[in-house]
């Protein structure tokens, strides 16, 4: 990845040490609640009982609230970082979706 293409803030740096770091630590973490949103969307999409689907979705929101907070807290610490979007195929991927728009029925 291009380094003008990232966004990323100031690394806070970690000791580099057999030893798990608070950043090892975070990301295992934060690994484990993205899996685990994953896993409870498909158990949404399953859950035919609707007191389980409502139980199964607050679990899955406050899961998903803790995933952000721990992605909120890697990328803080320049241990997350993105790519930036290229403008160009922004703008191609917009055009090639607004044309399905346009095969729709109308509502």
């Amino acid at each position: 990845m291009n380094q003008q293409q990232k966004v990323q803030n100031p690394e806070t740096q970690v000791p580099k040490t057999p030893q798990m770091s608070e950043r090892d630590f975070v990301n295992d973490v934060l690994a484990s609640e993205k899996y685990l949103t994953g896993a409870y969307s498909i158990a949404l999409n399953e859950a035919s009982n609707q007191g389980l689907y409502q139980d199964l979705a607050a679990i899955c929101k406050e899961t998903q609230d803790c995933q952000r907070t721990l992605y909120n807290l890697m990328f803080k610490n320049g241990w997350y970082s993105l790519e930036k979007a290229d403008q160009q195929k922004i703008q191609q991927a917009y055009q090639q979706y607004s044309g399905y728009l346009n095969q729709l029925p109308p509502q």
